[in-house]
């Protein structure tokens, strides 16, 4: 292909993330489907969530300790917390009903936070019924939203829902059915169960405030039960916020608020990792754009507890400067995004869901972290404070370095703001063909921007990247 004889027309291919009043020459997102994605709070679409799993937050891992620890991810920048499970825990030591990473964990402890013996108590590994309000007091007093890990799906092994008839699910010789983690499934044909779960949901909304669900593995329930959950609930609370674990394209029509974006992390992975090319993200993105209703939302992570307890923290398995590129990106997107445990300083320790493993908050006062937690304060800030990122189109700008360079602009109709990202462990020199002139750079490091005509040319180093941004015609 001649590139110098491109026009602009073809190195900008748009596709819109948002379905934005006013937003100009942009396909809408997802536009070969007719329904549209709920409207969900201003405060999910412009949010950051933060991730707090206990047993890795704190040295303690209570609900006391992490509640202390709030003004921190206030002064972060997050805005959401969402609060991995803190239900009492299943203890049967029978192995034949752990998970297999359970018992390859090392911990050989049977307490697994997402195998739950009764949903209507709280674990006292984590605290009381009063530290969870104080932990909800905390988080609403700093300016924190909380969501509460809810996992429906299965049940521990001696749960007291087998006092409940037809509440487990049981094959035909009356056995209780177990899923691939050995864990017993609920029966959702029961409409006594779904009472039962909606009840709980609503309990922790009247008793304690949160503000939303993050739903376990939501996409292996049947979405009519989470429709039905929705219904019941949006009358108690009418800026309920509910995120499902899962890519379910339907999810977003009526019951929930985001999705996970899972196929995005696995095609982020395997450009930094397996050698994939950078411009391989716009395919997988696009494919995510036509999938889902208008007006969806992603939730993009580069950790969250189930990585960091099967890959190991990113600074250790990407390298310190493709983590942070790959965080760049997703503040950057449209969607919402999210920081895991002590990601902030860069914390390298062991995080595991089997056992106790702390981050090192003690190295937040080194250098390095210190660099690292202002760089994410910056981009909290500029999520923020530039609308144009959590409410403009997304357009891809073609570039003649696709194997290491991704580059994209958010658009509204007052401004765009240009992202372009190195992810190689090599320069480049890269040039994108007339995108306009961007004449304010709103975060660097690594790269700089010249012009040529009217083309523009990147030259990053490393991992390096820039962030501009420029006003458009109303």
């Amino acid at each position: 292909m001649n590139v110098s004889k491109m026009s602009r027309r073809d190195f900008l291919i748009s596709t819109s993330t948002m379905a934005v009043a006013g937003t100009a020459n942009a396909l809408p997102f997802g536009a070969a489907l007719s329904s549209t994605a709920r409207h969900t709070p201003d405060w999910v679409r412009r949010g950051i969530v933060y991730q707090i799993a206990l047993r890795g937050f704190t040295p303690e891992g209570t609900l006391r300790a992490a509640a202390e620890h709030l003004a921190h991810v206030a002064e972060l920048g997050a805005t959401i917390v969402y609060l991995s499970p803190i239900n009492l825990q299943d203890d049967d030591p029978r192995t034949a009903y752990w998970s297999p990473r359970q018992k390859a964990s090392g911990f050989n402890n049977p307490r697994n936070p997402y195998r739950i013996k009764d949903y209507d108590r709280l674990d006292p590994e984590y605290g009381t019924e009063d530290d969870l309000r104080y932990f909800m007091e905390t988080a609403h007093a700093v300016g924190l939203k909380v969501l509460m890990d809810v996992v429906f799906l299965h049940c521990g092994p001696t749960s007291v829902l087998r006092e409940r008839p037809g509440f487990i699910k049981r094959d035909e010789t009356g056995s209780i059915v177990t899923n691939s983690y050995n864990f017993p499934l609920l029966n959702f044909d029961n409409p006594n169960l779904r009472d039962y779960l909606i009840a709980n949901l609503t309990h922790w909304i009247k008793g304690f405030g949160v503000d939303g669900f993050r739903c376990d593995v939501a996409y292996g329930i049947p979405l009519d039960f989470w429709e039905q959950a929705r219904t019941k609930l949006s009358p108690l609370c009418s800026d309920l916020v509910m995120l499902a674990e899962g890519s379910r394209v339907e999810d977003q029509r009526y019951a929930f608020d985001m999705n996970y974006a899972s196929e995005w992390w696995d095609a982020v992975y395997h450009v930094a990792l397996k050698g994939k090319p950078a411009s391989s993200l716009q395919s997988v993105w696009e494919a995510n754009a036509t999938a889902f209703p208008a007006g969806a939302r992603l939730l993009r992570f580069v950790e969250n507890h189930d990585k960091a307890n099967d890959y190991g923290r990113a600074d250790s398995v990407y390298g310190e400067r493709t983590a942070m590129v790959w965080t760049i990106m997703n503040f950057t997107l449209d969607g919402v995004p999210m920081i895991y445990n002590g990601q902030e300083i860069g914390d390298a320790s062991p995080q595991s869901i089997f056992g106790r493993l702390s981050v090192q908050w003690n190295a937040s006062v080194l250098p390095l972290a210190k660099k690292r937690f202002g760089l994410y304060q910056t981009l909290c800030h500029l999520r923020q404070n530039e609308r144009t990122l959590s409410e403009g189109s997304l357009w891809w700008l073609i570039n003649d370095q696709p194997v290491s360079t991704l580059s994209y602009v958010r658009r509204t109709t007052a401004e765009e703001i240009l992202t372009v990202l190195n992810f190689s462990n090599r320069p480049a020199h890269t040039m994108i063909r007339r995108p306009g002139i961007f004449d304010q750079i709103l975060l660097s490091e690594g790269a700089k921007m010249n012009r040529a005509g009217d083309d523009l040319i990147i030259d990053a180093e490393p991992t390096g990247y820039i962030i501009a941004k420029r006003s458009v015609g109303i």
